[in-house]
């Protein structure tokens, strides 16, 4: 076996609690792999404390935020608004997951049901795919017609600035992930019995149509990566620097109160 060298600041890491739970988890153990993990959970506890922060401060100020993931599927959008709410107060937050519209909804403006889902005064609404499902979901799919697509791309920054106008804060976040680590998440999926439910049979053609995916991705962001309302690219491969990358632009985003007291 393969000796380790450890600094007395590591060795101190794995020796604490959270460092022997991080140890103890991986068999075989691996050293490296848990004092990664120790360093992932000690800065996310401190981000999360400056996220609640950010909530004291919504309602103690009547702020209305909303925050956007998207990205390819299995790119770890849920996994990171988890580990954003995890620790906030519930009565102050949704997460909103719209599953595809009914028949009455179809009949309406397409915006009209995501509106329906917007903030009231002091709460954080947290979007796992939005809107913007008609610009590269639906089309890529044939779940929209291209007039549908067309008029969607065309009221889409109009219908943000008007969000952003009326007080809204609006945080948007693309999780971007190579097409090997997307096959390699579908193969894990597929293989766990406890996530198999999330295979979707549109995730089942997410590899087929990739290059489909990547033109309507690219078409979305050279439209709406807007100065209003710019999108963040965040590189997924790495799921735990990801969700800290994620959390970091959210508190980088908001003008909250660093020096409020929870």
């Amino acid at each position: 076996m393969r000796k380790v060298q450890l600094s007395p600041k590591d060795l101190k890491k794995i020796n604490s609690k959270r460092g022997l739970m991080a140890l103890l988890t991986e068999i075989p153990y691996n050293v490296r792999k848990s004092l990664r993990y120790y360093n992932y959970e000690k800065s996310l506890r401190k981000l999360q404390e400056e996220l609640i922060k950010i909530q004291f401060w919504g309602i103690a100020n009547n702020e209305r935020i909303i925050v956007i993931f998207e990205g390819r599927d299995a790119a770890g959008k849920g996994g990171a608004i988890r580990r954003i709410t995890e620790r906030i107060n519930p009565r102050h937050f949704r997460i909103v997951a719209l599953p595809k519209p009914t028949d009455e909804e179809r009949t309406q403006w397409y915006f009209q049901r995501y509106v329906l889902q917007f903030p009231k005064a002091g709460e954080i609404v947290f979007f796992d795919r939005s809107w913007y499902n008609r610009a590269v979901v639906e089309p890529v799919n044939g779940f929209c017609t291209q007039d549908e697509y067309e008029i969607f791309m065309n009221q889409v920054n109009d219908f943000e600035r008007m969000i952003t106008e009326s007080g809204i804060r609006l945080v948007k976040i693309y999780m971007s992930i190579t097409k090997e680590e997307q096959e390699k998440r579908f193969a894990e999926i597929k293989s766990d019995p406890l996530k198999q439910w999330k295979m979707s049979p549109v995730d089942e053609r997410a590899q087929e149509l990739w290059d489909t995916y990547s033109i309507y991705k690219t078409k979305m962001f050279e439209k709406t990566n807007t100065k209003i309302s710019p999108w963040k690219v965040i590189n997924a491969d790495k799921k735990i620097t990801a969700r800290l990358n994620a959390i970091q632009y959210i508190l980088d985003s908001i003008p909250y109160d660093k020096k409020i007291k929870v």
